[in-house]
């Protein structure tokens, strides 16, 4: 190829022997690959034909069409109309369509038209539209999800003892 010729600095006496190293420029690190965001799993499932014995406990997604005897724990739970549960209920948000014996406790509570509870409902916020059947007391609480112990009782203060 076309090489341009060097100009002398006239400060310094031209040597053609000596050649100038060439210029060295860092080139930046090559960006990390950014990590993608994990997309957000499909809910887990359970079909009107399926029965459930058993405690449920996952930190994702629930939809249950079945019946479950026993305690679900999820992060959002739907009970479609078709499902009956006999247990407790304890989610972030839940949103209930069917049948459930048992309490309930959620940071967002939702029963819809077709809903029926039989049980308590401790709850954050709470909505239940008309057509909604429900039986029992409803609680709110800033942790619905805690344990729900009752605080425990103050002890009575010492009697003072005296001398006679």
């Amino acid at each position: 190829m076309f090489s341009k010729p060097k100009i002398n600095d006239p400060m310094e006496p031209s040597r053609p022997e000596e050649k100038s190293p060439a210029p060295t420029f860092a080139a930046p690190p090559p960006p990390a690959p950014a990590a993608a965001p994990k997309p957000k799993p499909a809910p887990s499932t359970i079909s009107s034909d399926l029965t459930v014995t058993g405690n449920i406990v996952t930190t994702g997604d629930l939809q249950v069409d079945g019946a479950i005897e026993g305690d679900i724990r999820a992060h959002l739970l739907t009970i479609g109309e078709a499902a009956t549960i006999s247990g407790e209920i304890v989610a972030d948000d839940i949103v209930i369509h069917g049948h459930i014996r048992g309490r309930v406790r959620g940071l967002k509570v939702r029963l819809t038209s077709t809903a029926k509870v039989e049980g308590d409902i401790i709850h954050k916020t709470i909505a239940i539209e008309s057509g909604a059947h429900f039986e029992g007391s409803v609680q709110r609480r800033d942790d619905p999800l805690g344990e729900g112990k009752p605080a425990p009782a103050p002890k009575p203060a010492p009697k003072a003892v005296g001398g006679e």
